[in-house]
């Protein structure tokens, strides 16, 4: 009788959409008056850090009425959430909302005009995320590092004995990277082919454990010839070459 009702109505205009509200309301009421409001909401799959923003963003309330709720509403203001990638929302009758979410996946801080973000793998600003609570992430740094930090940095992590000496990756001119070591080192990539150069600076690692010992710098610009300035103090004078 309800859907014929509702059915009757759509069709007289302005005053129809009143009546359809009206009985919404009452139905919602009734619902409502025999035990259906909001008393648990549920986040399933998101940290401790986002759980409290995406709450917030949900815009529900305690004792709410649970039937009437705007169900794709509440997901739109919750994919508007910076940590969220995906979320889908249920509504478990008498008194339970679940918001079962996808968090966006954290790859790095990302450093320029002396600002700092969190960004996930995509290369985007995660908004509500602070930075200082993510020390343990890669530092990125320059204009279009967090754009370009989704490829280089898988790259970098296949590399376990570069990754944990690596301080910073410097994006160059929005063409290349700097990969600036924990020791004062620095290790120049070439503006394409960072793989086939990281591969180069493994196999230079393997002859002379040029990791542990220490270096300048090391120029992996030219695909054909890897430059290696020792470091002032134990060795002036000009770079060392190393053909490929």
């Amino acid at each position: 009788m309800l859907v014929l009702a509702l059915g009757a109505t759509l069709a007289t205009g302005h005053r129809g959409e009143r009546l359809v509200q009206g009985i919404v309301h009452g139905v919602d009421t009734r619902f409502a008056a025999a035990g259906f409001r909001l008393k648990k909401v549920h986040v399933e799959g998101a940290s401790p850090m986002a759980t409290a923003d995406i709450i917030k963003a949900a815009g529900v309330y305690a004792d709410q009425p649970l039937v009437g709720l705007d169900l794709q509403a509440v997901r739109r203001n919750i994919e508007s959430v910076g940590w969220v990638s995906e979320v889908r929302v249920v509504r478990l009758l008498p008194d339970t909302l679940v918001l079962a979410v996808k968090e966006r996946r954290r790859l790095a801080v990302w450093q320029r005009s002396g600002k700092t973000a969190v960004i996930d793998d995509q290369g985007q600003v995660i908004a509500e995320a602070d930075p200082g609570r993510f020390a343990a992430l890669p530092l990125v740094v320059g204009e279009g590092a967090a754009e370009a930090a989704p490829i280089i940095l898988p790259l970098i992590a296949q590399r376990p004995k570069l990754m944990q000496r690596t301080d910073a990756l410097v994006r160059v001119d929005g063409r290349r990277w700097d990969v600036r070591l924990k020791d004062g080192s620095l290790i120049q990539l070439p503006s394409s082919g960072e793989e086939q150069a990281l591969m180069q600076l493994e196999q230079l690692d393997a002859r002379s454990h040029i990791l542990d010992l220490g270096f300048d710098r090391i120029d992996l610009r030219n695909s054909e010839l890897v430059a290696v300035r020792p470091r002032q103090a134990d060795l002036p004078g000009r770079p060392a070459a190393v053909g490929a």
